[in-house]
């Protein structure tokens, strides 16, 4: 029986993944990282998402993570568990195997490989959901994915009793409002923003919280951003947009641009004390000079000390 409340309202953390190499778990690292965003107040936890670095591990490391990361948050906070892959057969056993070890939920981004129109991804969609074991959120990430879910397509698998939310991470607030349009008369549909910068924004517009990276170093921050927003303090918005600002601009921007999100975030957290910062290949992990600037952009902030 899952824990989540629909419509799902709060900050979801895409919880990092911290390894000690290309293919074993850093065990002690995860659970430190899981037990910083509880404590952060983090409404759920989302593992195995793209923060997660989920498409460049292997199936036994997820499964490993899996079962860490849901034996140690104990049900304390809802679990999400990202199960996107390119094989359909793939995602539908993860998804088993998520549901076993007790998660609440299951994020699918469309399979990214062969492109798909809009109604072959309402089918695809329609076809897995009626064999999940578990409530659906949807995640549009068309930067990896090459395809944006048309809000129709949203609407329309809207009405499938376990599809309960989506995710959207296009950055494109217009998008966005588009998708809160075609959305407005199902009221326990959560419609959820993947780009922190647009949190504030998005949920003034009328959506129901954020998926942000940017919690994994600072959890608080943006479950302070989201409780000032669903309270409309104008004040408390503008102080604290203006801290995630400043974290997008200096810890996402070091290095090159196709990466930068990842490693900077990976990074940060690693000189936050969570892990030691090894990112699964092709990325490599920062060093030297970029790991000064990230170090030196944490002590401006005062997220670390000197």
């Amino acid at each position: 029986m899952t824990s989540i409340l629909r419509p799902f309202r709060g900050i979801i953390p895409p919880v990092l993944t911290p390894l000690l190499d290309r293919d074993t778990l850093d065990h002690p690292s995860l659970e430190k990282l899981l037990e910083h965003l509880i404590n952060g107040g983090s409404h759920a936890l989302f593992i195995l998402g793209s923060t997660g670095e989920a498409p460049s591990l292997s199936y036994q490391l997820r499964h490993q993570i899996l079962n860490a990361a849901c034996n140690t948050i104990a049900r304390r906070k809802p679990v999400l568990v990202g199960i996107t892959d390119t094989s359909i057969t793939e995602s539908l056993k993860f998804s088993e195997a998520a549901a076993k070890a007790g998660a609440d939920a299951v994020v699918l981004a469309p399979p990214y490989y062969y492109g798909l129109s809009q109604s072959a991804l309402e089918g695809y969609i329609e076809r897995i959901a009626a064999q999940l074991p578990l409530p659906l959120y949807l995640y549009n990430m068309p930067g990896y994915t090459k395809i944006n879910m048309d809000p129709s397509v949203v609407r329309n698998v809207s009405d499938i009793s376990n599809i309960w939310g989506v995710k959207d991470s296009s950055g494109n607030i217009e998008y966005f409002r588009k998708l809160l349009a075609a959305l407005a008369d199902k009221e326990n549909f959560s419609v959820l923003s993947g780009t922190e910068e647009l949190l504030a924004e998005s949920v003034a517009m009328g959506g129901h919280g954020g998926i942000c990276g940017g919690a994994n170093v600072n959890p608080r921050l943006y479950v302070d951003l989201y409780e000032a927003a669903v309270n409309e303090d104008a004040a408390k918005i503008a102080q604290l947009q203006e801290v995630v600002m400043n974290f997008s601009n200096s810890i996402y921007k070091v290095g090159e641009k196709n990466s930068s999100y990842l490693r900077g975030l990976k990074c940060a957290s690693a000189l936050m004390g969570y892990g030691t910062g090894f990112m699964a290949e092709p990325y490599l992990a920062m060093e030297n000079e970029e790991r000064t600037q990230i170090r030196q952009a944490l002590v401006r902030m005062r997220m670390i000390l000197q």
